[in-house]
């Protein structure tokens, strides 16, 4: 059978372990053709390709529910499951989503684009089931990685006590997470591995078999079945943290071994009560660039398959907003030992890569565990240490209380630096940063400001690392900076919530912020060709605003527009609003950014089009809807 006949996976259903490698290398052929034209996930999907497979052939789709963690790993689900056809369209507008979205197929039962959430969902459903009577097999499949989030050590610790509560999960271990993963638990299940009795039974049983008198070769077959015997006897010791939780436990078993993963899930099926079988896999499987380079082959922008070289960019571009952070951090540490960087499993995308290799005791990586990665900062701050919390904007959301209850009402100097603010692009709805403006700038205590290029973020850098008078958060876009020219030392802190003015006009009062300055300044300048000057502002911060230049302007000028990149409830443009009123300056205030909707995947560029942000589209509506600015416009016509 080839991979483009199927269409639904219950097909895979007595199809032999031969055919089912056919189809495995099909898999990797279609995931590996179609990552390198596009970009994506690589390395996750094609170590579980013969899980997946495995899992699948003992399942009955049409009833029961599988919930994969995260969505990286995925994408061979998504090519068993119908979408074979349109895998091209991979992470692009309207086309295959990169995570799994129920909007999409029947056969992705959870989505998730965020770790740690598989075990709690799989629990749900399973507790839905028996309340209702009915009777399904509900797995969940997470990454060794992903275990290190608190929220999936809740969720064993809950399913370990509902013993009659039929629940599989399926551990599969790479011993990695994008990164290398840190920690307690990655260590005990490296030592499941590496425990001496399954070194014994993978390295040694056979080798002492073989020269026993008269044995030689001739014992293959019974040899298997003792040393699946051996591993059931040594559970209780490399299994004993899981099986004291609660869980049946099975492993670890070769997750590459169709033959021995189809046996383990088919027994796995018939254990009442909570299973947990570890499978250890090999992340990138099948394409020895990516195994050899597990961290770089984690996720790719289209690349030539033969040399796994990145293709070229037509034209050069500035160092991304990252590459600069983590520089200049780097050099900001090695002046002041008491700074210190922390990442929530995300060093290279963050840039602080280059802090752990520079300085590595100023650099603390906590695993998938963004709660406890901002009350470890809380707790450094409160000894006199300066630390960095570099996050992504999506991510932080994670710990929304440690913020509040750990840092702010403690008024703690932690620095929060939010990568990938604002429209993030093919990665879809949990990855847009849309919401960090609106769910920090409620916060007491909290300073809130974003650079306008990657210049004026080595000085908010220092601003931050020098601001002791309480905690201060940071945003910045993903990708290239426009090439402003960077400095390696000597930079200046920004006085706390001073803007600066751009550009002068008489005739309407836009304020940018952020990643939208350099498109308001543009906007401006299409709405002169009209005959509408603007005056254009450089908030710098969303809290505090900087209300004794704002204010007299905004009197002044009479109309007001506000122009950023997150979602305009309770956003940067909300802060300016309420100001207004507080001041009681009665002027008109059209805010300009992301409404109160979802944006799917599609590039950063086909989404500012379709939310109307390019700077044509922002000063057409400038014009429409800001009656002030069409009387200009058309006063300045007549």
């Amino acid at each position: 059978m080839h991979l483009s006949e199927l269409t639904h996976p219950n097909q895979l259903h007595g199809l032999s372990i031969h055919q089912l490698e056919q189809v495995a290398r099909q898999i990797r052929e279609k995931h590996l053709e179609t990552v390198a034209a596009s970009g994506g996930h690589l390395g996750p999907g094609l170590g579980v390709v013969e899980l997946t497979l495995a899992l699948y052939q003992t399942l009955d789709l049409d009833r029961d529910k599988v919930v994969w963690d995260v969505g990286h790993q995925a994408y061979p689900h998504k090519l068993l499951t119908g979408r074979y056809h349109n895998f091209h369209t991979l992470r692009q507008r309207d086309g295959v989503a990169g995570y799994l979205k129920r909007s999409e197929s029947r056969f992705d039962h959870f989505g998730a684009g965020h770790a740690s959430t598989s075990i709690s969902a799989a629990l749900g459903m399973a507790l839905a089931r028996d309340l209702k009577g009915e009777d399904y097999k509900v797995a969940a499949i997470i990454g060794d990685g992903a275990m290190t989030g608190g929220m999936a050590l809740e969720a064993i610790n809950h399913a370990g006590h509902m013993p009659h509560t039929n629940l599989l999960v399926v551990l599969n271990d790479n011993e990695m997470s994008i990164s290398p993963n840190v920690g307690a638990i990655p260590r005990y299940l490296n030592k499941i591995r590496l425990s001496p009795p399954m070194q014994f039974l993978t390295d040694n049983l056979e080798e002492q078999f073989k020269h026993l008198p008269f044995v030689g070769e001739s014992l293959s077959p019974e040899l298997s079945r003792v040393k699946e015997g051996m591993k059931r006897l040594a559970v209780p010791k490399v299994g004993a943290v899981f099986e004291e939780l609660g869980f049946t436990y099975m492993g670890p078993v070769d997750g590459h071994n169709l033959e021995e993963l189809i046996a383990s899930f088919k027994e796995a099926h018939k254990i009442p009560g909570p299973v947990l079988v570890h499978v250890a896999t090999v992340k990138g499987k099948g394409y020895a660039i990516a195994e050899a380079d597990q961290v770089g082959y984690h996720a790719q922008s289209p690349f030539d398959l033969a040399s796994g070289k990145a293709k070229p960019s037509n034209k050069p571009k500035p160092p991304s907003y990252s590459k600069v952070f983590g520089n200049t951090l780097t050099k900001l540490a090695e002046d002041n030992p008491r700074v210190v960087g922390i990442t929530a499993a995300m060093a290279t995308g963050t840039g602080l890569d280059i802090l752990a290799k520079k300085l590595p005791q100023q650099y603390i990586d906590v695993g998938i565990a963004e709660q406890h990665a901002i009350t470890l900062a809380a707790g450094m701050a409160t000894e006199g240490m300066r630390p960095v919390a570099a996050i992504y904007s999506t991510f932080l959301q994670r710990g929304f209380d440690q913020i509040i209850h750990d840092v702010c009402i403690q008024k703690l100097p932690v620095f929060f630096c939010l990568d990938r603010a604002g429209i993030v692009g093919a990665d879809g709805p949990t990855h847009q940063g849309m919401y960090d403006i609106a769910y920090l700038r409620c916060i007491p205590n909290l300073v809130l400001m974003a650079p306008k290029d990657e210049a004026e973020l080595q000085r908010m850098l220092v601003t931050g690392i020098e601001h002791t008078d309480g905690p201060i958060a940071m945003r910045y876009p993903r990708g290239s900076g426009v090439g402003a020219p960077l400095m390696e030392e000597g930079w200046e802190p920004l006085p706390i919530g001073k803007a600066e003015v751009l550009r002068q006009g008489d005739d309407l009062l836009i304020l940018g912020y952020g990643s939208m300055v350099y498109p308001a300044l543009q906007t401006a300048e299409i709405l002169s060709e009209h005959g509408v000057e603007a005056t254009v502002i450089n908030a710098r911060f969303a809290k505090p605003i900087d209300e004794e230049m704002i204010l007299p302007l905004a009197q002044r000028i009479g109309k007001v527009v506000t122009i950023e990149e997150g979602c305009i409830v309770g956003g940067f443009g909300s802060g300016v609003a309420e100001a207004l009123l507080d001041a009681q300056v009665s002027v008109s205030v059209l805010r300009l950014g992301v409404p109160d909707v979802l944006v799917d995947h599609a590039t950063p560029d086909q989404s500012k089009i379709e939310l109307g942000l390019t700077p044509s589209q922002m000063a057409e509506t400038i014009l429409a809807k800001h009656p002030a600015a069409t009387a200009a416009a058309t006063a300045s016509l007549s």
